[in-house]
């Protein structure tokens, strides 16, 4: 690698490491519920995939299965999530979102539009699919 890309590159680890951090300070800004990105998340995609396994969710959300017990746990504990034992493997379990779950879900919309607009709401639409055609090419998916 030469010297030119390698500074290019190192600046923009300093930039994404700034909009990581700005992100979570935008979520914790605006956050009314209580809830972190992380547990909004797990709740749109049971909303959108519905039940599944604590592995499944650990899979998209990229945590450790550990990290989702304690992310669950909350949930858990708001009457956000159920989480049922699987009839024929009494060692699997599923969970799946609740009505109230499904409730705080479009409660935090507005916030999460709220900390959309603030972090990219000046690009317009091609802008954006560019970022996501690059972020994704980086990422590989």
């Amino acid at each position: 690698m030469n010297e030119q890309k390698r500074e290019q590159i190192s600046a923009l680890f300093e930039t994404l490491t700034s909009l990581e951090r700005k992100i979570a300070n935008q979520w914790n800004s605006h956050d009314l519920l209580g809830f972190s990105k992380s547990h909004i998340l797990i709740l749109a995609f049971l909303h959108t995939e519905g039940p599944k396994r604590p592995s499944a969710i650990a899979e998209k959300l990229k945590v450790t299965t550990g990290g989702v017990t304690v992310l669950t746990s909350k949930l858990l504990k708001a009457g956000l999530i159920e989480k049922t034992q699987n009839e024929t493997d009494r060692r699997a379990s599923q969970i799946h979102i609740t009505g109230a779950g499904i409730e705080m879900l479009a409660q935090s919309k507005k916030q999460v539009d709220v900390v959309f607009e603030s972090l990219f709401g000046m690009l317009d639409e091609d802008e954006l699919k560019t970022l996501t055609q690059i972020f994704a090419k980086c990422a590989k998916l």
